[in-house]
């Protein structure tokens, strides 16, 4: 039984992950500093029975000590900042915990030698597109420190398998991730998680522009199957798109959760649009569906309302 440690584990993403990793068997390591923590994420670990490790991925020592004790043969490196507004703001932060904090953790990876690192990018790292569909050719161009601070860890991955030949890795460049788990009142959360706070409770739903964006979304079990793919694969050493392979504008978007929650009276608000954000968006995920042997399932109307049964 392979032994695989996640960072982030009580994140949105992480404890996801973890969850289906014991359902399907491994052995998990789950880390997590435990400043941004998902509530429920920390309950499902909890439930689970498993020990959380709350040393920082910036903490050489602390990471050495972690991978001597448990030797994983592979690493799921969920642990990062994710909000574009807020790394417009605080942009050597995400430097610190995107970049350097991968950088460490690769240093220790290599020590310890394990064998597979699986690093969760982002379509920040794309920028505004040039080209829709976008394929993982497209040039990288990111608007925001955080899609360059996600951009800056897959360069560090990439070059130090190239230099030492070690760990091999697999990239997956998220698209827009929804699912259970995200906490609408965070900041941090993202548009589904916070339209279907909004619809629930009777309030306006707010929209950053002019509704006109559009983005790809992604549910967090689809993302979670490409991650399990990932540590089995054998087309590694790659870089691969995971999204829908569909676009959905904010304001359609705004419209459908109405409906779904038998909301339509609800109004729309219109705000300033926020710096860093890209106009559109949308993946091409065939390297993904032929390498990886891997595609979405759940239907966005789906998944939306699945959340809407959770939530009220």
């Amino acid at each position: 039984m392979s032994t695989v440690l996640v960072t982030g584990a009580a994140g949105f993403i992480g404890h996801h992950v973890v969850e289906k990793l014991v359902e399907t068997g491994y052995r998990v390591i789950a880390l997590d500093n435990l400043v941004r923590a998902s509530p429920r994420g920390i309950k499902v670990l909890r439930d689970l029975g498993l020990d959380l490790v709350t040393v920082d991925i910036r903490d050489l020592g602390g990471m050495k000590r972690l991978l001597e004790e448990y030797r994983p043969e592979a690493i799921v490196h969920a642990a990062a900042l994710i909000d574009v507004y807020e790394s417009t703001r605080l942009p050597d932060l995400y430097v610190d915990v995107n970049v350097r904090g991968t950088a460490v953790l690769l240093r220790a990876s290599v020590e310890a030698g394990v064998s597979r690192f699986i690093y969760l990018s982002s379509a920040a790292v794309y920028g505004e597109p040039v080209c829709l569909p976008i394929d993982e050719e497209h040039p990288t161009n990111p608007l925001s420190p955080y899609g360059a601070s996600k951009l800056g860890g897959e360069y560090l991955v990439k070059s130090m398998q190239r230099s030492v030949g070690k760990p091999d890795y697999v990239i997956l460049r998220l698209f827009n991730v929804y699912g259970p788990g995200q906490d609408p009142a965070s900041p941090y959360a993202g548009v589904i998680s916070k339209f279907v706070s909004n619809a629930t409770r009777g309030e306006s739903l707010v929209i950053y522009g002019d509704g006109e964006q559009t983005r790809d979304f992604i549910h967090v079990d689809d993302v979670v199957e490409a991650i399990i793919r990932s540590l089995e694969t054998e087309h590694i050493n790659e870089v691969y798109n995971i999204g829908s392979g569909k676009s959905v504008k904010i304001k359609e978007l705004a419209e459908v959760v109405k409906e779904l929650a038998g909301r339509k009276e609800l109004q729309l608000l219109y705000r300033e649009p926020r710096p860093g954000d890209i106009k559109y968006s949308c993946a091409n995920i065939e390297k993904a569906l032929r390498k990886l042997n891997w595609r979405p399932r759940k239907d966005l109307k789906q998944g939306i309302s699945e959340l809407l049964e959770t939530t009220t």
